[in-house]
């Protein structure tokens, strides 16, 4: 990724460690408000792991490893590479998974492990101080990356612009999913779905490589 957005890096990587020290192992640690939202975003963002055999899955923005617990629950048959900027992210996530075989935790976040799908839940909300140009310039930036790495797809979500403007706060992005909708359509694949109906002030978009 272009060394310009390093410091954006560094801004999110402190506002997420900050994040788990208060609160910990928990959906506030990182940054959602409740287990019930974490899961519904983890069943729409899944929605894109569409073949019932074995696959690998890197998880970018991965927290504590939330989702590979989520998807073990679900028996997934898959090899899972978790990476987070925030190196207590990664420390709790070993801690809490050391014991399974079949995940991987890293805070080296280079987009050089290529795996059949990327998943990205929340990476993109909290702009902090940033302006919406220099934010949104981050976010292309990153999905072209995960373009390279992801074989046969990938599904991100972010707060969308249709929230209720009294509960907008200034230090998150709302983003217009038509933009990201077509841009993906553009630039990615011709296979795009948009979710924006399962009752969060979010969207996710899945962007599927193969044909359906």
């Amino acid at each position: 990724m272009n060394s310009k957005f390093n410091s954006i890096k560094e801004d999110v990587k402190y506002y997420y460690t900050e994040k788990l020290a208060i609160y910990g192992s928990v959906p506030q640690g990182v940054d959602w408000n409740s287990l019930e939202s974490q899961q519904i975003r983890f069943e729409q963002l899944l929605k894109l792991c569409n073949q019932p055999a074995h696959f690998s899955i890197n998880d970018y923005g991965c927290g504590y490893g939330s989702l590979f617990a989520f998807m073990a629950e679900k028996s997934y048959k898959f090899n899972y590479r978790g990476f987070d900027l925030s190196e207590a992210m990664i420390a709790k996530a070993r801690e809490l998974y050391h014991d399974k075989p079949n995940c991987y935790f890293s805070s080296d976040n280079n987009f050089s492990l290529v795996s059949d799908y990327t998943i990205a839940s929340g990476i993109f909300n909290v702009k902090l101080d940033r302006s919406n140009q220099e934010w949104e310039e981050y976010i292309i930036e990153t999905l072209n990356s995960i373009n390279i790495i992801s074989q046969s797809g990938f599904a991100f979500n972010i707060l969308t612009s249709y929230s209720d403007r009294e509960y907008m706060q200034d230090h998150l992005y709302y983003a217009d999913p038509c933009f990201y909708f077509d841009l993906c359509k553009k630039r990615f694949s011709r296979n795009v779905a948009l979710l924006h109906d399962y009752g969060l002030y979010e969207f996710t978009l899945i962007v599927r490589k193969n044909k359906i």
